[in-house]
């Protein structure tokens, strides 16, 4: 009997620099009767736990206490009564500045292992622009409205931007503002200056160290800066010395006409009447944020997760899924961790076993790589008409532009846009020495410069779970 629909428990986990937490989500695919090649989608994706939302615990100002993030997350499955083993998918993500911490890979791996099967460690400003616009609920309202959204999410180290269309995000960007940058007592007391706090302080002619008391008059400068330099980048691009200095991407691509913005994040529960209890200037922040939003020109709307959107979005939509017709070799073990995803601009009418081979080879050159060094996956659109000849032709073609891979029996991944997986893979093994190693999985969109774990495959080997991520620590 045909397996037309199935459920998958993924996990999200954010470390940020303000708080960490996580959330359970049921993602339901559904076998689509329309499509060609009867692939999965994900069709729904439920929140059923939203856990407790702690400070994120550190054991000196460059270094997270990895024992007790540990120890919380597990009480938390143990909150939810879910077994870590029943986890099929999911991403632990470290955001803001605490990716910049010595120990935050670490921290992300630890916490992905022991987070379920198939569970992606991963940190960058870009994801995390991606996925807070997904977890937020601007990328669903922008493809409701049929409007472009810019959704700003505002936490504790980190500002992540979107620019969402018709449920499609077209361009991310990163800023270092936050509300936990500066950290100030009850008394006026500085506990904490992180370095886009002290280049602020700088840029405004303040002198001020940890230790030091600081007045009322000097935080709400700091906090109005940080909110001028977030505005200058919703409205870019960016200007100023000091908003160049502090992006930690390219600026937002505006080409769409900016029909909403929305605020998400720490910080915007604050503007929307959250409480304070963090000690640092989120609250001074958001009311900076609330007085410039008229001058945008544009409605900003509310969305229904804030503090919560980046981990909803990393727990509900990290998750890719394959085609239904890809070809692997059983020997494979899975998961497959941490591949770059190599763009290959084949031109299937200008196809021959010179042009195959040539733009591989100016793929691996222009990733500074050589071939054969280490396991990367061949991303191509519709490189091949489906034909034997050419198929034929393609094959011999990939197995004489990867002698080095071949050799060192590192896995040969490859990947499509378009449904022709399984047609060649088939014509490799059959028409190749290229006998085992061998994935090809297609129905897939990727960009050169994504990173991707690839899980055991689902519905009887048919469909593989891929997530789509990236792998940029800020500290590297």
């Amino acid at each position: 009997m045909e397996i037309n629909e199935i459920e998958i428990l993924s996990v999200g986990v954010d470390v940020g620099s303000s708080t960490s937490h996580l959330v359970f989500s049921n993602l339901v695919l559904i076998r689509d009767q329309r499509s060609v090649t009867r692939r999965f989608n994900i069709a729904e994706r439920n929140i059923i736990y939203e856990g407790r939302i702690i400070h994120t615990p550190l054991l000196d100002d460059d270094t997270i206490d990895i024992f007790r993030l540990t120890d919380f997350f597990k009480e938390e499955y143990k909150r939810a009564g879910i077994d870590p083993a029943d986890i099929q998918t999911g991403a632990v993500i470290v955001t803001g500045e605490s990716a910049r911490k010595q120990n935050a890979r670490q921290i992300a791996k630890a916490l992905s292992n022991d987070a379920g099967k198939f569970v992606a460690a991963t940190a960058g400003p870009n994801f995390e622009s991606l996925i807070a616009a997904m977890g937020s609920g601007a990328a669903l309202r922008s493809k409701h409205d049929g409007k472009t959204i810019l959704s700003c999410d505002v936490g504790g180290g980190t500002s992540n931007l979107a620019i969402t269309r018709n449920g499609e995000t077209l361009s991310t960007s990163c800023v270092s503002v936050g509300g936990r940058l500066l950290g100030v007592d009850g008394k006026g007391k500085i506990w904490r200056m992180d370095p886009p706090a002290a280049m602020v302080m700088s840029d405004l002619g303040l002198k001020h160290q940890i230790g030091d008391r600081i007045s009322k008059t000097d935080i709400d400068r700091i906090a109005g800066r940080f909110a001028d330099i977030l505005f200058e980048i919703i409205t870019g691009p960016a200007t100023s010395s000091l908003a160049r200095a502090l992006m930690l991407t390219a600026d937002l691509n505006f080409t769409n006409r900016i029909d909403a913005v929305s605020f998400s994040g720490g910080v915007a529960e604050l503007m929307y009447g959250g409480l304070n209890s963090f000690d640092d200037i989120g609250h001074i922040l958001a009311d900076k944020i609330n007085l410039m939003t008229s001058a945008l020109g544009v409605p900003v709307i509310e969305l229904p997760n804030k503090i919560r959107a980046t981990v909803i979005g990393a727990g509900a939509y990290s998750l890719s899924i394959s085609g239904c017709s890809g070809f692997r070799d059983d020997k494979i073990t899975f998961p497959i961790r941490n591949v770059p995803v190599m763009r290959v601009d084949v031109d299937q009418d200008k196809l021959s076993a010179e042009h195959v081979i040539s733009q591989i080879k100016a793929s691996f050159r222009r990733f500074d790589m050589e071939e054969g060094d280490e396991t990367m996956a061949l991303y191509f659109k519709d490189p091949v008409r489906v034909s034997y000849p050419q198929l034929e032709l393609f094959a011999k073609s990939i197995e004489s532009a990867l002698p080095n891979t071949i050799a060192h029996k590192l896995p040969v991944i490859l990947i499509f846009e378009t449904d022709i997986a399984c047609s060649v893979g088939n014509v490799i093994r059959r028409e190749t020495e290229v006998k085992t190693n061998l994935l090809s999985l297609d129905e897939l969109k990727l960009k050169e410069g994504d990173w991707i774990d690839i899980g055991e495959p689902l519905v009887g080997g048919q469909v593989f779970p891929v997530t789509v991520k990236s792998l940029v620590f800020h500290g590297e």
